[in-house]
């Protein structure tokens, strides 16, 4: 699409006359990725309270056991992340990134206000779950488009010589609506008592999140539509669907399973578990763990258009497969270590350790799916690969290490994550430098 960044905004290509200006392609990467920062804020927000809501809903006197019931239910919000990769994906590729952007943050306002108003169990018993639950599923339609979405239109957005620095911005704002809900609950720690908070404090920020989304439905209907997917409807290119992305292109649907695997799973146990980790294992305070863990996520964040950047100049493969070496060799290292210090300042730097080396995952993921896809088919293949993965081993990493805890043998997990870095690493390995073999080009 772009031969060079410097001259994109005055190269007249006779199929591409309406290419977007410099200030265009800005304002769509910067208002895109303020959507992109609510919906993850609501995502978010379950992850971050969930100390203090799990037991109203789910009421046995145990943390563990309450926990691990909240995981549960983050868990089966990823279930129907498939679901919304796929229908959303297909979308996405049929009516443009923007009706796709749209559509995703409408429905996850629906979830987030649903949270928000909820009764208790011991107001409606049962039910509270259930609708719990029910609102998770909707969430969870609208995650699973938002990141084939998101991934497609920054990556499509942004010009070739600095493609990996801006759709860098994807996580840079996933993990800034992380580091948001973690904002939420420090000063709701402050200004609520413990026992306000978990009364009624903790509906705050869901709905918080429901208005916020309201108001980037209306940024994202402003937003223009990306000349690759106007390029892709003028060719009269086949029309999206599962069946044409696993049967025309298998290799990369499944190169994207591979690569996320490792990824996925070493980047939610080290952003939604770990502050769990810190507080059920290390013994540190819920204050003191959430402090922690924002301070680690906002260095985090400032570091992934450095990676992103470092990619445009080096290629992707090198980044990732350095996230793979020092993800199979520090892993196990670093949760040992930090289960037994006791040391506020020592945590900060494990899971700091931990945070850079995933760094090299993040950074960069959406933009290598992205390039591995034609245009016609691109939302759906980023997505629903993507989506799989995610379901199978990021949403279930909380579960997964709280089962371990549960049954004595928390160790496991360790391995656990390093076994499946090592699987990603190999694919990393094996596979083409996207930098220099990207279908984006082509548009």
């Amino acid at each position: 699409m772009d031969h060079n960044v410097g001259s994109v905004e005055t190269l007249h290509v006779p199929f591409q006359a309406s290419a977007p200006d410099r200030r265009t392609r800005l304002k769509s990467i910067i208002g895109g990725s303020a959507g992109n920062l609510v919906e993850w804020y609501d995502w978010y927000v379950y992850s971050a309270f969930t100390l203090y809501f799990a037991p109203i809903f789910f009421p046995s006197g145990n943390q563990t056991a309450e926990l691990l019931s909240a995981a549960a239910v983050f868990a089966v919000g990823f279930l129907m992340r498939p679901i919304g990769a796929w229908f959303m994906g297909i979308y996405a590729d049929r009516h443009g990134r923007k009706s796709g952007l749209t559509l995703s943050v409408t429905l996850m306002c629906l979830g987030s206000l649903l949270i928000a108003v909820t009764p208790g169990h011991a107001q409606i018993g049962i039910l509270a779950p259930a609708i719990l639950v029910f609102a998770r599923l909707l969430q969870g339609i609208s995650v699973g488009g938002e990141y084939g979405a998101s991934a497609t239109y920054l990556s499509e957005m942004a010009g070739r010589q600095r493609r990996g620095f801006f759709s860098s911005f994807q996580y840079v704002t996933l993990i800034s609506g992380q580091l948001l809900a973690l904002a939420v609950l420090l000063v709701l720690q402050r200004v609520l008592t413990p026992e306000q908070l978990h009364a009624w404090g903790w509906r705050i920020p869901f709905a918080i999140g429901g208005v916020l989304a309201v108001v980037v439905f209306y940024i994202r209907r402003g937003l223009a539509e990306t000349q690759s997917f106007r390029n892709a409807k003028a060719d009269g290119k086949p029309k999206s669907s599962g069946w044409a992305l696993f049967t025309h292109y298998p290799r990369e649907a499944l190169m994207v399973i591979g690569l996320t695997a490792g990824g996925t799973l070493a980047f939610y146990t080290y952003t939604t578990y770990m502050q769990k980790f810190l507080v059920n294992t290390s013994g540190f305070s819920k204050e003191t763990a959430t402090e922690i863990t924002t301070l680690a996520l906002f260095v985090f964040m400032l570091c992934q258009p450095v990676a992103g950047a470092l990619s445009d100049r080096i290629g992707r493969k090198p980044v990732m497969i350095g996230f793979g070496v020092l993800g199979v060799l520090l892993t196990y290292p670093i949760f040992s270590t930090l289960a037994a210090t006791s040391s506020a300042y020592a945590a900060f730097g494990l899971v700091m350790a931990g945070l850079l080396i995933v760094t090299g995952y993040t950074s960069i993921n959406a933009v290598v799916k992205a390039e591995l896809f034609p245009a016609h088919i691109r939302a759906l293949g980023v997505a629903l690969p993507y989506a799989l993965a995610n379901t199978i081993f990021g949403g279930t990493a909380e579960w997964v290490a709280l089962k371990f805890k549960q049954l004595g043998y928390e160790s496991w997990f360790f391995w656990y994550v390093t076994i499946m870095i090592g699987v990603s690493l190999v694919v990393y390995v094996r596979m083409r430098d996207t930098r220099n073999h990207s279908h984006i080009h082509e548009d």
